[in-house]
């Protein structure tokens, strides 16, 4: 599908500081939401000896995140998106997000019960609905990110929207911890304030988003008018690049959030030795044993991935604009994958922990930056709601799945955390398939993947 030529009326998404500008606004609730979403993971031990959950327990709530959305509550997200709008959506579903943060929160604490089994059920019911609210509102900031950015620096933007979302899971991996000083609820209650913060920026975007639709609409342009129709989602079905991207997708996270989010500082500590606190009187350290402190920790060195994310994402989404290459692009990062999780899962050598967790780190940058703004070339602009919610979808089935499946392995082999990687390693192997068959699509289709995007 070709990219849509430049209007010839200006409009705000013409100037360049507008477009980024609009950029930042709503990528600030990516970066909250991923915190939200990833500040469970080095606080697994704090909640268990606070909270009283075991390791199955914490498989639950962070896996509840995926449940109502495996339902198909997504694709009606989306299909709601493309037929009311990004205005009305983004209210209803910043709302959820808001509201599912303050719940989970909430039910950590004592406020509601000091009962290990209702604190369970009160967390896991709060991360439904922020699950819900979190999956819908990165559709509708993927769908903003191609209304202002289609014919200009599309993949760039998109690679640092993505880069908004892995620098909170860098605060939320690295930090939580020292925010927690030995309780949960200071760390869970950051992270759902900066949810608040981030739900007012997105209504002080909607007013330029109304704005921008008045003035394509004065121009002529086209804008949103041609609305989304039920019958439409069955040609997704029948588009084979789009359905060879969705599973990729679904392969590609289950294999690395499930890491990061939930088991990466664990499965450091019990596979290579990384320590999962800082040592005390750590201040007080020279800066050497400072360093080597910070690079034997286990959840600091887990949240250089989505530190180094950000770095690497922006470089290669300008690369897709400029060069192309974006299907090769998704071979190389699934190659990756798997070097990643067979070292991490067979090979326990420490020095060897770093190049795998650096690969991870490639891998995790390159697959999205040219993931996501593929989309917006193998789908039609006024499906894009839907087709973006539909990759959601299918992709929290695979989280479903990966987000419980380590935690019941380790409760079942007695934390045998080698034997709770190895699904990881299968998924690498899958996704290498999956790119390969998305090329072959995308030659027969002649969709351009591997041309520029930026006109």
């Amino acid at each position: 599908m070709d990219d849509t030529p430049a209007t010839p009326h200006k409009t705000l998404k013409d100037s360049k500081l507008m477009r980024w500008t609009m950029l930042v606004l709503v990528s600030f609730l990516f970066f909250a939401t991923y915190w939200f979403q990833d500040v469970f993971s080095p606080l697994k031990g704090l909640m268990q000896t606070e909270l009283g959950i075991d390791s199955a327990d914490f498989g639950i709530v962070v896996s509840a995140t995926t449940w109502a959305n495996c339902l198909g509550m997504i694709l009606a997200g989306g299909i709601i998106l493309d037929k009311w709008g990004i205005r009305i959506s983004a209210i209803i579903f910043g709302a959820l997000v808001t509201l599912g943060g303050i719940m989970s929160t909430l039910g950590a604490s004592d406020v509601i019960s000091s009962d290990p089994g209702t604190k369970l059920i009160l967390m896991a019911a709060g991360r439904i609905v922020f699950g819900v609210g979190l999956e819908i509102t990165c559709v509708i900031v993927s769908r903003v990110v191609v209304k202002w950015f289609k014919g200009h620096e599309l993949a760039l933007a998109m690679a640092i929207n993505v880069g908004f979302g892995r620098l909170g899971s860098f605060f939320a991996v690295s930090f939580s911890l020292d925010l927690a000083g030995g309780k949960v609820m200071p760390a869970l209650g950051t992270a759902a304030a900066l949810i608040g913060a981030a739900f007012i920026l997105l209504l002080v975007y909607l007013v330029f988003d109304r704005k921008l639709d008045q003035q394509q609409a004065a121009a002529d342009d086209g804008g949103d008018e041609e609305k989304f129709k039920l019958s439409d989602f069955l040609s997704l079905l029948r588009n084979p690049a789009f359905l060879w991207i969705s599973a990729l997708c679904v392969a590609y996270y289950s294999a690395v959030f499930p890491f990061i989010s939930a088991y990466g500082p664990s499965i450091l500590h019990a596979n290579f030795g990384f320590d999962m606190a800082l040592p005390k009187g750590f201040a007080s350290m020279s800066l050497g044993d400072q360093v080597t402190a910070y690079l034997t920790n286990g959840p600091k060195i887990a949240g250089l991935i989505p530190l180094g994310s950000i770095i690497f994402t922006p470089i290669f989404g300008s690369l897709i604009d400029r060069k192309g290459r974006a299907a090769s692009m998704m071979i190389l990062g699934s190659i990756l994958l798997i070097f990643s999780h067979v070292t991490l899962a067979f090979i326990h050598v420490q020095a060897l922990a770093y190049a795998a967790l650096f690969c991870l780190g490639v891998a995790f940058s390159l697959v999205p930056a040219a993931m996501w703004p593929s989309v917006a070339k193998i789908v039609e602009e006024n499906r894009l709601g839907t087709a973006y919610a539909t990759m959601f979808t299918i992709q929290n089935w695979g989280l479903a799945v990966f987000f419980y499946l380590p935690g019941h392995i380790l409760k079942a082999t007695d934390k045998n955390y080698t034997v709770a990687v190895a699904p990881f390693v299968v998924l690498g192997v899958i996704s290498i398939w999956l790119a390969l068959k998305l090329r072959s699509a995308d030659k027969r289709a002649d969709l351009g993947l591997d041309r520029p995007f930026a006109s």
